[in-house]
């Protein structure tokens, strides 16, 4: 049987993409907290200095469906 995950997984990949877009935005939404004070600058430093990596070459990027297919076997490992 699936995961209760892989069956909303499912169900929303079944809507149109202005609807995927719009329930991605709403569910990162309900997960977020007014950040504490230097968050924002702390992060935009940190994308500036991953952004410097990857264009001088130093790291490796991995395609998006391996991550994923990565995830999904974490998650049936460990019974999500």
């Amino acid at each position: 049987m699936k995961s209760t995950t892989q069956q909303f997984y499912d169900r929303a990949l079944a809507l149109g993409e202005h609807d995927r877009a719009t329930l991605a935005a709403l569910l990162i939404e309900s997960l977020e907290e007014e950040p504490e004070s230097g968050v924002e600058e702390a992060w935009r430093e940190e994308i500036e200095r991953r952004m410097a990596e990857l264009d001088a070459g130093d790291v490796e990027t991995v395609p998006w469906a391996e991550v994923r297919a990565r995830l999904w076997r974490l998650e049936a490992r460990h019974g999500g």
